[in-house]
């Protein structure tokens, strides 16, 4: 049982985590670059549902910063990092994974809202809040994250500051769990659920009008179910496999080395797609809006119309 111990990890790390975060490098920076450049540039009048989707596409982008260095990492097998390095790539990686869900959670109350009140006369519809709310997710995101830090320079300290490892491969596994069961609760399962009930509710009421007018919605049906959807097939696999890693790391289970390589494989495998994401997410800033949308597709025919003069 031995002989198979620490060879599948390895493997996957360099042929398969290197390989799939340099493609969603490719694809997500582009997709949401566009994004934040066309929020920035092209919409000149700002709602509450442009704050949410902005904030996401920057918080995307920041972390798809990341994965070059990663990719590289693992496919030349480098465990050696710089400590802060360690600290901030694991920072902005979490951040935005919990930063995301929160967000797209307000995006749908905000779409919920928008739907009872039309002329926008609910506070939370409001310019002002929507900056706001913004602002308090930040500070509870960080909030939630700064403990892996803790735990993150406390691993490097006992490595001799030589290896940065992932959150569920830290030592000092009770804690770690305690504190991963904590953040998977509040950072995912809650914010899952709002998701779930502001898109159901959406649904319910846009089935509803479709009855009595007789007019589609089928597309913003779709939207918001495919909204949640998404963050429940790519978030859960992730989550439940972080805490099965962390859990086999206990010593009062005494695993074999084989095991605990078949369970950290498993665990890498969901790691991509817990990202995926990031490349999906853009869709959601053209669907959602479709304001934003006309306003990049003016911004480009001014841009074609400038290039056909010059030439």
């Amino acid at each position: 049982m031995e002989n198979c111990s620490s060879v599948l990890s390895p493997l996957l790390e360099k042929y398969y985590l290197s390989p799939l975060y340099g493609l969603e490098f490719a694809i997500g920076f582009i997709g949401n670059l566009v994004v934040v450049l066309g929020y920035i540039f092209c919409l000149p009048a700002w709602k509450s549902t442009n704050v949410y989707l902005f904030n996401l596409s920057v918080s995307d982008v920041v972390f798809l910063c990341t994965l070059p260095e990663l990719s590289y990492n693992y496919a030349y097998n480098l465990k050696k990092f710089n400590a802060a390095l360690c600290m901030i790539n694991r920072y902005i990686l979490h951040v935005n994974l919990y930063s995301s869900i929160l967000f797209m959670m307000w995006v749908s109350v905000d779409r919920f809202l928008l739907i009872c009140h039309p002329h926008r006369q609910h506070i939370l519809l409001t310019l002002k809040a929507a900056i706001i709310i913004t602002i308090l997710n930040w500070i509870w995101v960080t909030v939630q994250v700064a403990p892996l830090i803790f735990f993150i320079n406390q691993d490097l300290e006992q490595n001799g500051w030589t290896a940065c490892l992932d959150f569920a491969s830290l030592r000092n596994s009770q804690a770690i769990l305690i504190y991963n069961i904590i953040l998977t609760i509040t950072g995912y399962v809650i914010p899952l659920i709002g998701l779930f009930l502001a898109s159901q509710k959406i649904v319910s009421v846009l089935i509803k009008r479709q009855e009595v007018i007789g007019t589609s919605f089928q597309r913003p049906v779709r939207v918001v179910r495919f909204a949640a959807i998404m963050f429940l097939v790519l978030y859960t696999p992730f989550h439940v496999m972080r805490i099965v890693r962390i859990v086999s790391q206990l010593p009062e289970l005494k695993l074999s080395k084989c095991v605990l390589d078949y369970i950290s494989s498993a665990y890498i495998v969901t790691r991509p797609f817990a990202y995926l994401h990031i490349v999906i997410n853009p869709v959601f800033y053209f669907l959602m809006t479709d304001r934003f949308k006309e306003a990049l597709q003016d911004k480009w025919r001014q841009i074609k119309r400038i290039i056909m003069r010059a030439s």
